[in-house]
């Protein structure tokens, strides 16, 4: 009996140790039922929390706005229509006659060219954001859900992880980085101004021709109308028997020459008509008055203005811009031979519910990679654009210095005409006495006025050379313009 009890004792307690068994596995897997379903509302609620996240972050973001092109020329058709209000000046009247110097101004106001001078300045300035703006952090978020483990393994837990880095790469070339941006958006500021000074100039080359063509032109169209009356006259003259046929062909061939003249100096105007109106945003026939320009004088020298040149005219002012915008992108790519390096920390808790943090370091092995290419390219821009800024400052000197002397040359051409054409009105009016009085005739008196008129041409062109070579020479010295940028306010579209 006793043996019996004792061996239903011994069956009773395996019994009761594989229940206790069974119940701690199914124990076991409800708390990992439970954990996982709890890991899945925690999921659930990270991705709530991400997608709110993410509507906050677009929220601050810029939305696009479509920008249509358009749909037809933006010109006008008189010079009322254009932008007229110079800055510092008084607004330009159109009725009067409009200076050279003032339809240079305009051109910059008003030039279609120049309109998207504001959108290169602000994409520089764009570029100065981007190189000023360090990169986000990385982060990096883990939640690995426990779905089972076996009893032994003591799992309770989801395993959490989760790391934060920085890329100092970035940090340490952000000086050079920002430096070299900032000077390249003056640079392209500068060159903003030199773009308005080359059309200002433009603009008054064609003003000062202009004003010389309508010179010539009228003086070449009274000419013609003397020299057609006094056809007439001989023409009658024969036909009543009074002079030889051969008389009107010396005139006649004269006149050709005259008017072959005059359609050139006329076609020339028109061309340069046309340029005009191209630089003021006018259409092709647009007309308008044009005063004479001032009388310009020779300077002694130009020395001074000569050493002081780099500090003033634009173009070698935005080169130097470049150029320290080059030094600072070899101290960049100088910096960035330090391999990429991102520093940060990590931690998580394992399924056992075990904590850990410390610190993370990723780094490349600079075996292959230096930036040694990059270094060498910045290198070689930094030369090019050394031997660009010496190339353009002898230029200016050596342009600076021949248009002065050509200037005093035409100054000295011109007094000579002058004289000439005073001599050659002179005589003119001698010869226009004989005529009357009979004592030369209808060739002779033909000879005596195209040699004054061609003598008034020659002081129309050196006049003309004058004032081309006194603008081109201020132009080349970084003198008589504005050393600044001019406001446009008429960028929406002109009616």
């Amino acid at each position: 009996m006793a043996g019996m009890s004792a061996a239903r004792a011994e069956r009773g307690g395996c019994a009761q140790g594989w229940n206790n068994i069974s119940m701690s596995l199914i124990a076991r897997r409800a708390a990992a039922f439970r954990f996982f379903s709890r890991g899945a509302v925690n999921g659930r609620r990270w991705i709530q929390y991400g997608v709110v996240g993410v509507a906050v972050g677009l929220a601050g973001c810029s939305t696009y706005t479509p920008l249509p092109l358009p749909e037809r020329a933006n010109l006008v058709s008189n010079l009322n229509q254009l932008n007229l209000a110079i800055p510092s000046q008084a607004k330009v009247d159109p009725v009067k006659p409009v200076t050279p110097d003032q339809v240079g101004l305009l051109a910059v106001l008003n030039d279609p060219d120049l309109a998207s001078q504001r959108a290169k300045i602000e994409q520089a300035h764009a570029d100065v954001l981007t190189e000023s703006i360090l990169p986000n952090p990385s982060v990096t978020l883990g939640d690995a859900f426990l779905t089972y483990a076996p009893p032994a393994a003591g799992a309770l837990y989801d395993a959490l992880s989760a790391s934060i880095s920085q890329d100092i790469v970035s940090i340490i070339t952000y000086g050079p980085r920002t430096a070299a941006a900032k000077a390249r958006f003056k640079q392209v500021s500068t060159d903003a101004i030199w773009d308005e000074w080359q059309v200002a100039q433009k603009a008054r080359m064609d003003a000062i021709a202009i004003n010389a063509e309508d010179a010539e032109i009228k003086l070449r169209e009274n000419d013609l109308a003397m020299l057609n009356s006094e056809i007439k006259e001989v023409e009658k003259a024969t036909q009543a028997g009074n002079l030889d046929l051969t008389t009107t062909a010396p005139l006649l061939a004269t006149l050709a020459g005259d008017e072959h003249d005059l359609a050139a100096v006329q076609l020339q105007e028109v061309k340069d008509w046309q340029d005009l109106d191209s630089l003021l945003g006018l259409q092709p026939t647009a007309r308008f008055a044009i005063s004479e320009p001032d009388e310009v004088k020779v300077p002694d020298s130009i020395d001074a203005l000569i050493t002081s040149l780099p500090h003033r005219r634009p173009d070698l002012i935005a080169l130097q811009l470049g150029y320290e915008g080059a030094q600072e992108d070899v101290r960049a790519a100088i910096l960035a031979q330090f391999p990429a390096f991102a520093l940060g920390a990590a931690g998580g808790s394992d399924t056992s519910g075990v904590v850990s943090v410390g610190p993370q370091v990723t780094f490349d092995l600079p075996i292959f990679n230096r930036n040694q290419a990059k270094v060498l390219d910045t290198k070689a821009t930094r030369e090019q654009l050394h031997a660009e800024y010496q190339s353009r400052l002898d230029d200016a000197e050596g342009t600076a210095r021949s248009l002065l002397i050509q200037m005093r040359i035409a100054a000295k051409n011109l007094a000579g005409a002058r004289k000439a054409l005073a001599s050659a009105q002179s005589v003119l009016k001698s010869a226009e006495t004989a005529y009357r009085q009979g004592n030369i005739n209808q060739r002779d008196l033909t000879d005596f006025q195209s040699t004054a008129r061609d003598r008034e041409v020659d002081v129309i062109d050196y006049e003309r050379q004058m004032q081309e070579n006194a603008l081109g020479l201020a132009v080349e010295l970084g003198v008589g313009f504005p050393p600044t940028l001019i406001t446009r306010t008429d960028q929406e579209v002109r009616s």
